[in-house]
């Protein structure tokens, strides 16, 4: 479904932009195959291809591709959602907490209170306990 959905959303501008949505379209319709062969053949064939779809590769995995540099983490104050940070993927506990308690959101929550506690799931989420 989210692949459907970034493709519905790209808009094709060039030769090269409708090529990249031709691959996407079809690596999709791959994927359907397991699921609905029948009709995964059908748009297959209306794609303009001639050989069977069940004799079509299983798209390969890109793993460079699913490298995350950045991801956006939400930050609670006693158990409730009061912002969201957005980090590196590999930053550590002392680098998101500069940066949690540094957010103009945050430090509403924060300041003038003393911080029990601060706890991070790496790559998930911050909660800090204050009092």
């Amino acid at each position: 479904m989210e692949l459907f959905n970034e493709i519905s959303k790209f808009k094709a501008e060039t030769d090269g932009d409708k090529n990249v949505l031709k691959e996407a379209i079809e690596k999709l319709i791959v994927m359907l195959s397991p699921f609905t062969p029948h009709v995964a053949e059908e748009m297959w064939e209306i794609t303009g291809h001639t050989t069977l779809l069940a004799e079509e590769k299983w798209p390969e995995v890109d793993e460079s591709a699913l490298k995350v540099e950045e991801v956006e983490i939400p930050v609670q104050v006693n158990g409730k959602v009061r912002g969201k940070i957005t980090i590196p993927a590999d930053a550590d506990e002392e680098t998101v907490r500069e940066l949690a308690l540094s957010h103009g959101k945050i430090k509403k929550y924060t300041e003038g209170k003393n911080i029990i506690k601060f706890i991070y799931v790496k790559g998930r989420l911050v909660n800090i306990v204050v009092k």
